[in-house]
């Protein structure tokens, strides 16, 4: 009885259509975080100059601002991801859980 449930609702278009935007989604998430993150990475590895540059006349060089940039990025792209999960990808989960249903 479980598998016929389940071939039911992989056989789901609705389902499949879910599956696809989810992933799709995500990767173009996964891709933007790991940008920001390699980008940030690699700045350290080639530009230590423009890294170790200060703002003005204080103490504070352009690394600092950079790397909290990365975390509140992650942190952000965290709750969009979440926010889209909870929202649209929860509900057409919810509709197709009720369509297959017997």
């Amino acid at each position: 009885m479980h598998d016929d449930l389940v071939q039911k609702i992989k056989a789901d278009p609705s389902y499949q259509k879910l599956v696809s935007a989810r992933s799709r989604y995500g990767w173009t998430l996964t891709w933007l975080m790991m940008a920001v993150y390699y980008g940030f990475i690699l700045l350290i590895a080639f530009d230590k100059e423009l890294l170790a540059t200060r703002i003005g006349s204080g103490v504070m060089t352009w690394g600092m601002p950079m790397g909290l940039f990365v975390i509140v990025f992650t942190v952000l792209i965290t709750g969009i991801y979440v926010r889209r999960a909870n929202g649209e990808f929860d509900e057409h989960t919810a509709a197709i859980r009720a369509r297959v249903q017997p």
